[in-house]
């Protein structure tokens, strides 16, 4: 038994992390053996005298590195959800041994030599489809990444990788210690005008916490997001918003402008040497959308149909404001303070008037609640697993019969080595191997409100859907039921991912689902049904402003990743401000940049791929109108929704997936439905 903990077997209850016993220092050791070890298995696999098979080279194939996965993904989720010093030192030490490993075996010329074998032979196998599948993305893996370059070109990939894996590590890391850094400390009362209460006495525990005088607001959501919204100082919501709009954009030791421009560049040269037009083709042909050409059509049509209701909603916004304080022009620091003024005026529906029935708590058993009605899944609280930090809870899930489907972390408060946001992520997937069904470890990760001492963790509205959001991944990831671990889950193609995710927002708007767990935390008493309406009246409010703001998004990562050749782009700033010209609707601002901060392409997953909200909208518009055509808890339509999206992971094409769920292809009439685009 090896002295390092991450290399011996878990001796946990369900073999979950020993984040007590895992020191910093035992990363990199075990890093560098799990690499080892994987390769000696990528050997046995090469020489393995026996010709070829599915079995002794595609599956095992997929089923080596398994203790080298378990170490990377402890690493990186405590890299972004708990992180310090010594551990991004460290990222930055393993991401490019992680790179040259994943080099190594795509370029790796004996393997790919039996892949081939197999995959040429495909016909004659008798496949399941999910083999079939996992067949062709084998062979892909190849392909797509540089098997069939000469060798000279093959190490011109293998430094692009190694240098593209420490430009976005950097790039997060900087964006984090931007966010960490910056404070605004108010020491007179009548600066906090308009705040609520729980807002200001959350930034008076957060200063006497720093040992500070007066009341402290930093960028973190929870904090920044009420002062904006409500703060009637407009000089200090202008400050609150310049610093988190100029994020990695100083010129300074943090600046990401450089990081940008290298990122693109690397991605485009990588995509031009394996064939590609851009780093969009080469991303896209593994997408539902298929063609960069397609994203953009998409794009487009949506926003010929949301432009001109967000250009009156503006309007109307401007001549609110101008009306209320006499305000000749709206700046950004002044969208959404306004924005919640005139909805309480149109709808009576204010934010604070809600957050006493979203008790953190009472609204995490009603995301429990509704998925025990749709799946049968109960979870249930246990403390004799190891978590990474003492906010963390713990559940064990499982089915009607008692049997576990998976073990469920939940992380909700901000905290200096917390990345700002929200996502989903996974401990340890899940898989069918030796007939056993190893079941997975997904964690959700927010950044809501800290109870205080007078008041529990009461979410906003948004905060609701944001961890139904989150909780609709989280049940992709628990309920996936695969053989192989690379198609289990969530490892989908990224613009059907968040189908799962969205569609359960959707349960938040129901009277159905609210009168579960919508409960004043004081009293006890129900939400009002007039609330309720009032939520529902107002989801589509403004939603022209919203959904121009995605779409800006969605162009602003085409336009960075589709061109034929950045080479030609110097400034970040100027570039951004071209892709944005169709979809902007505030002045300018010079201080302010986004895509500096744009951690969803340049440091997640969604490069070419952040439209993939909207297209994913469109499915979830169209799944959700099943679920109420047949009723929100329909068992029946539920138990379509898991046996043919979730618990299917990338076992086929998402859109036969959908299909055989929904019965025909996704119409996008349901989404603009939804949004008030078009009438009903």
């Amino acid at each position: 038994m090896s002295q390092n903990i991450l290399l011996n077997t878990f001796e946990t209850p369900y073999t979950t992390s020993p984040f007590s016993k895992i020191k910093d220092s035992h990363f990199l050791p075990a890093f560098k053996q799990g690499i080892k070890d994987a390769k000696a298995e990528i050997d046995a696999i090469i020489n393995n005298s026996d010709s070829p098979t599915f079995e002794n080279t595609i599956e095992a194939l997929d089923f080596s590195g398994e203790q080298l996965d378990r170490i990377s993904s402890i690493f990186f989720n405590l890299n972004s959800a708990e992180t310090n010093d010594t551990i991004q030192k460290i990222a930055q030490e393993v991401s490019p041994l992680l790179s040259e490993f994943s080099n190594d075996i795509t370029l790796n010329e004996d393997l790919f030599e039996r892949v081939k074998s197999v995959y040429k032979s495909k016909n004659e196998l008798d496949l399941t489809t999910e083999q079939q599948t996992l067949l062709d993305k084998k062979y892909k893996s190849f392909s797509r990444n540089g098997a069939n370059l000469p060798e000279d070109k093959k190490e011109t990939l293998r430094e692009i990788d190694k240098k593209l894996s420490q430009l976005k590590l950097k790039f997060g890391e900087n964006i984090l210690a931007e966010t960490n850094k910056f404070e605004m400390l108010i020491t007179d009362e009548s600066d906090l005008s308009g705040l609520p209460d729980g807002a200001k006495e959350a930034a008076k525990q957060l200063a006497e916490s720093k040992q500070k005088e007066g009341w402290l607001f930093t960028l973190d959501y929870p904090s920044y997001i009420p002062f904006v919204t409500y703060a009637d100082k407009r000089e200090l919501r202008k400050e609150l918003s310049l610093a988190a709009g100029s994020k990695g954009f100083k010129n300074d030791a943090l600046d990401n402008q450089k990081i940008v421009l290298d990122i693109v560049k690397l991605r485009h040269e990588r995509a031009n040497l394996l064939g590609y037009k851009t780093h969009a083709h080469f991303v896209l042909e593994e997408r539902m959308a298929e063609t960069p050409e397609k994203v953009q059509s998409f794009l487009n049509e949506l926003l010929e149909k949301a432009k001109p209701a967000a250009e009156r909603e503006f309007k109307n916004l401007n001549e609110f404001a101008g009306e209320l304080d006499g305000l000749d022009q709206l700046q950004k620091w002044d969208g959404a303070y306004y924005a919640e003024k005139l909805k309480q005026k149109l709808f009576s529906l204010d934010d604070e008037l809600l957050k006493p029935y979203f008790k953190l708590e009472n609204v995490i058993d009603g995301a429990f609640i509704v998925a025990n009605k749709l799946f049968d899944l109960n979870f249930k609280e246990i403390h004799d697993i190891d978590k990474y930090h003492e906010d963390v809870l713990t559940y064990k899930v499982t089915d009607s019969k008692g049997n576990l489907v998976s073990i469920f972390y939940a992380d909700f408060f901000p905290r200096a080595g917390k990345r700002n946001g929200a996502w989903m992520t996974s401990f340890k997937p899940q898989y069918i191997k030796d007939g056993y069904n190893s079941r997975p470890h997904v964690s959700i990760v927010c950044n809501f409100t800290k109870p205080t001492k007078s008041k529990p963790s009461l979410l906003t509205f948004n905060e609701v859907t944001t961890l139904f959001h989150e909780f609709g991944h989280a049940l992709h990831g628990m309920l996936a039921n695969t053989t192989y671990p690379s198609l289990s889950g969530t490892s989908v193609y990224w613009d059907f991912v968040e189908l799962p995710s969205q569609v359960m927002e959707n349960w938040c708007y129901e009277k159905e689902a609210l009168e579960l767990f919508a409960t004043h935390y004081e009293t006890g008493k129900l939400i009002p049904m007039d609330l309720v309406e009032k939520i529902k009246e107002s989801a589509t409010f403004h939603e022209g402003m919203q959904t121009l703001r995605q779409l800006s998004f969605g162009l602003l990562d085409m336009s960075w990743h589709g061109v034929a050749s950045p080479k030609t782009i110097s400034s970040v700033k100027e570039h951004e401000s071209e892709a944005f010209k169709n979809t902007t609707l505030y002045p300018e601002v010079e201080e302010n940049c986004m895509s500096t901060a744009f951690a969803h392409i340049f440091q997640g997953g969604y490069s070419s791929g952040y439209y993939s909200y909207k297209w994913a909208e469109v499915l979830d518009a169209d799944a959700f109108e099943y679920f109420k055509e047949e009723g929100i808890f329909s068992k029946e339509v539920a138990n379509k929704f898991k046996d043919h999206v979730l618990s299917q992971g990338g076992t086929e094409n998402p859109m036969t997936l959908y299909k055989r769920f929904r019965g025909q292809e996704p119409k996008p009439e349901a989404l603009l439905k939804r949004a008030g685009l078009i009438k009903k």
